[in-house]
């Protein structure tokens, strides 16, 4: 059954980072796009980055580009998200999801376009 697990949130002070994984099994990601989501209480989903897993072409959201980077080890079916110089407002349930990959780039910021979700992992950045 095609699963995705994500790993690595936790509490961490204000400019701190962590390192989110997300790992597939039961399916390779090599023909998929992988998005990364976050949600806070009261708060709608929010999509941070995406990556196409085939050639790493990736984007992210305004409010953490320059500060989050998304990587891929295809020998491992895991992609990752580096999180640098963290802010209370990046507190959420970060998930993972995989989405076909070949539609218009711009798409996959949707998250109506993903097909698999992990169940998410809790980021927590206070003093």
């Amino acid at each position: 059954q095609p699963q995705l697990v994500e790993s690595g949130g936790g509490l961490v002070q204000p400019g701190g980072s962590l390192s989110l994984s997300c790992v597939s099994s039961g399916f390779g990601l090599e023909h998929f796009v992988v998005g990364w989501f976050r949600q806070a209480p009261g708060k709608d989903r929010e999509g941070v980055s995406w990556i196409v897993v085939s050639n790493g072409t990736k984007n992210y959201a305004d409010s953490v580009r320059g500060r989050f980077t998304t990587s891929v080890d295809n020998a491992k079916n895991t992609v990752y998200l580096q999180m640098n110089n963290l802010k209370p407002e990046d507190s959420a349930v970060y998930y993972c999801a995989a989405a076909p990959a070949g539609y218009f780039f711009s798409v996959y910021s949707d998250s109506r376009w993903y097909d698999y979700w992990g169940r998410g992992t809790q980021v927590t950045v206070s003093s």
